[in-house]
């Protein structure tokens, strides 16, 4: 109850200091290129539950159809195991939207899925469902809390960790979590984010 309680409070907060913020990148989100300003992808959290995630949009609308091989989610053993969320070079970014994922400023929206209680603010990243197949039993163990805008794996090298070390970050955090534990990996995300390290 209390981790909520200060989800609620930061959250509340931190929108409403945003929200002039949100509203100048949505204007230029939709200018930059057409589509919606704000990005909707369905994503799973605690206990396998499946929740709408907000973002801004970062790549064109038609990105799927454009390059329908990063959508096919097929992967070897061999791939899983190799495999990084974010490509260095992705090309269905937008110009802006390549700006907006290096200052992490495309993630602001996910307040709005903290104050719905989606998510909390730390915790292990949510999940596509089409990775989900892949995680072993023991992978599992990540679902057993809420998911987080940051947590342990954003603090430890973001996009330049592959999937496999940033599911072992997040159950590395299930395991450690406490109060305190959150408001240092919260002050890391804030270093993080202002020295833009591991975003692309």
């Amino acid at each position: 109850m209390s981790k909520r309680a200060v989800d609620l409070l930061v959250s509340t907060v931190a929108l409403a200091i945003t929200l002039p913020i949100i509203a100048v990148l949505s204007i230029i989100t939709r200018l930059d290129s057409p589509g919606p300003a704000i990005f909707r992808q369905l994503r799973v959290g605690q206990n396998g539950r499946v929740f709408t995630f907000f973002k801004f949009r970062t790549m064109y609308v038609d990105a799927k159809e454009r390059f329908p091989e990063l959508y096919a989610y097929k992967y070897t053993p061999e791939e899983w195991e190799q495999l990084f969320y974010k490509l260095p070079e992705d090309p269905r970014l937008t110009r802006f939207g390549r700006w907006l994922r290096k200052t992490t400023l495309d993630e602001l929206p996910n307040l709005f899925n903290v104050v719905r209680g989606d998510m909390s603010l730390v915790g292990p990243r949510p999940e596509l469902p089409e990775y989900v197949m892949y995680y072993s039993p023991e992978q599992l163990l990540k679902f057993s809390v809420k998911s987080g805008v940051t947590g342990l794996a954003q603090v430890s090298g973001r996009g330049t960790l592959p999937v496999q070390d940033q599911i072992d970050a997040d159950m590395e955090y299930v395991s450690k979590r406490s109060f305190w534990f959150d408001m240092s990996i919260l002050l890391r995300t804030v270093r993080m984010v202002l020295l833009r390290h591991g975003a692309f």
